[in-house]
């Protein structure tokens, strides 16, 4: 393709870089408003320049990307609610013989998570539970967090919705996710071992130095920390009694029991009978030498008739108590199931969205099925899950798609594409070095999205 004419050249060149320094450094002096309203800006640009018409700005969107970028993200919100990212944080610790194993489950742990429930999730969340086992374990947090950060990157290019741009090269090159996920885990394993072996060589002594000793007072704050998770769901509020399980199971049992029944009125009649037989012994030992007082029995026939009306007040209390607290633990009993029911089906749904892009169908769709399944079974306002995709990036993506499509009608990417085809060529090892190099440079310089479309 040859150079668009020098004015479009050159006014598209000012709307990319504007678009490139807001998406590599968002925060400038000059202009800092973000990635996203930099995209935005730089999409402007390219329109106002005449670089593309408005009719092709909209066509460049790409809505099979953004479609699944937002299926995925969805899927991912429902997937925290689920305590999915919980466990996965749970299995960092579980039966740890130091803190070497620890570094290698989390760069595998990491690496798998990304790969199928993308690396910024899978980093915001993993984060916070990284640092709590380092402080439990009194370790050094940071080769951890490198090993999360490292070890995510490297999990997530195994499938197109493990990042972003995975997701640009997929849809644009049109390969399935089989092809994909085939082509790319031997790579991806082969790197996230390389990369646990390169941190525990750079911090064998640091990681040898501290000790893996439990302090129980940190453990259990940890765990309370853990439950409380930001990302973890709204969780039902337990039933807190002072009462042991056993009691609350011979409560539940009780729970058939009503006030007025049969049996309540014979508990009742025979703690009556048996306070009253007791009460008689002790009044007959005492009153033996007045018999004859009529004072005294009447007297005597007050104290049982008060003690039986106390005793029959008692009895309800204790019924009333005993029902109230069945009541109340068949309540937790039931939300519990369906809260283990609920979870169970959202993990089913994910597993059915994965295997369905593994048998080759539409990505974008089957991620919006899986999205809006979700949305269904939870049976409630949505918008609170809505709420948690990041918007911010499906509007960073339209921005970039235009800013892009306005920059390649310059002709300036077919020129310089021109210029390195002949060194980069993908049947020649040579070749395919200089375009690995190429594009390790291009992402570093110019983010891994764009260079990615």
């Amino acid at each position: 393709m040859a150079l668009a004419p020098i004015p479009k050249v050159v006014l598209g060149s000012i709307a990319f870089a504007i678009f490139w320094i807001l998406a590599v450094f968002p925060a400038v002096p000059f202009l800092p408003i973000g990635r996203t309203a930099g995209s935005l800006l730089g999409a402007m640009l390219m329109v106002i320049f005449r670089v593309i018409t408005p009719e092709e700005a909209y066509a460049a969107i790409d809505l099979p990307i953004l479609g699944l970028l937002f299926g995925t993200m969805v899927v991912s919100v429902y997937l925290e609610r689920a305590d999915m990212f919980k466990y996965i944080g749970k299995l960092l610790s579980w039966k740890s013989k130091g803190a070497k194993d620890l570094l290698c489950r989390i760069c595998l742990i990491s690496a798998l998570s990304s790969a199928l429930f993308t690396n910024d999730t899978s980093c915001v969340v993993l984060t916070e539970f990284i640092l709590k086992i380092a402080k439990q374990h009194n370790l050094p947090p940071h080769p951890f967090l490198l090993a999360l950060a490292s070890s995510a990157n490297i999990g997530s290019s195994a499938t197109p919705i493990g990042n972003p741009q995975n997701l640009v090269i997929a849809v644009e090159s049109k390969i399935s996710f089989g092809e994909f996920l085939f082509g790319i885990v031997p790579a991806m394993l082969i790197g996230v071992v390389v990369n646990a072996l390169i941190l525990i060589a750079m911090y064998w002594k640091l990681l040898s130095v501290h000790k893996d000793i439990e302090d129980p007072i940190a453990e259990v704050a940890a765990e309370e920390d853990v439950n409380s998770h930001q990302f973890s769901p709204a969780t039902m509020s337990h039933y807190s009694s002072s009462l042991n399980s056993q009691e609350l199971n011979g409560y539940i049992v009780e729970s058939s029991s009503i006030q007025n029944s049969p049996q309540v009125h014979n508990l009742r009649n025979r703690l009556v009978s048996s306070d009253s037989e007791i009460d008689r012994f002790h009044v007959g030992s005492t009153i033996d030498s007045a018999r004859n007082s009529t004072a005294s029995k009447e007297g005597t026939n007050n104290d049982l008739a008060s003690q039986e009306s106390k005793t029959v007040v008692e009895v309800d209390r204790t019924i009333e108590a005993h029902v109230l607290i069945s009541s109340e633990g068949k309540e937790y009993l039931s939300a519990d199931w369906k809260r283990r029911l609920w979870k169970s089906c959202v993990y089913m749904i994910t597993l059915g969205m994965l295997i369905a892009m593994l048998l080759g169908l539409n990505m974008s769709w089957t991620a919006i099925s899986a999205a809006l399944a979700l949305v269904v079974l939870d049976f409630k306002d949505a918008r609170p899950s809505l709420e948690k995709v990041s918007y911010s990036l499906l509007i960073f993506f339209c921005g970039m798609f235009i800013t892009v499509d306005g920059f390649n009608k310059t002709g300036i990417p077919s020129a310089l594409w021109e210029l390195m085809e002949p060194y980069s060529r993908v049947d020649r090892s040579s070749g395919i070095a200089i375009l690995a190099l190429v594009i390790l440079v291009l992402s570093n310089l110019a983010s891994n999205v764009p260079t990615g479309k």
